[in-house]
């Protein structure tokens, strides 16, 4: 059994963090949203003690796999809840470690920061780099 490893964000905004997915490759069915947190399950099916609110279920990380999940902590943050195994192995689109967690904080920053900005009446130009970073252009 593949223990998992916790991870604290500051991904306060869910739907950001859906859009991040996305951005990662996941579907849009492929990504569970509850109101309440719910069990993960780990590669063998066998219901596991950690809960989360948004989560990737295993068949869609990669083969043989534990389901990766975001869960709301009491500060507003999400935990990142990501089995060593699936830090270490190469799923779908991973391994899913400290690299894959930093771009999927830089894809939520950019979500983030574009509807703040589109709020308050600005034009966004969004730049992916050849380096994987992202840049973003306000203008009013």
């Amino acid at each position: 059994m593949s223990h998992f490893v916790q991870c604290q964000t500051q991904i306060r905004d869910l739907s950001a963090l859906c859009r991040a997915l996305q951005e990662l490759g996941w579907a849009d069915g492929e990504i569970e949203v509850h109101a309440a947190p719910v069990p993960l399950y780990g590669y063998q099916d066998d219901k596991r003690p950690e809960r989360a609110e948004v989560i990737i279920r295993r068949q869609f990380v990669g083969e043989a796999s534990n389901d990766i999940g975001f869960a709301r902590q009491p500060d507003g943050t999400s935990l990142a809840i990501i089995s060593e195994y699936d830090q270490r192995s190469r799923g779908r689109f991973g391994p899913y470690d400290q690299a894959w967690l930093g771009r999927l904080t830089q894809a939520y920053a950019a979500h983030v920061l574009t509807a703040q900005y589109q709020r308050k009446g600005w034009q966004v130009h969004r730049e992916q780099r050849e380096d994987g970073t992202i840049r973003l252009l306000a203008r009013r």
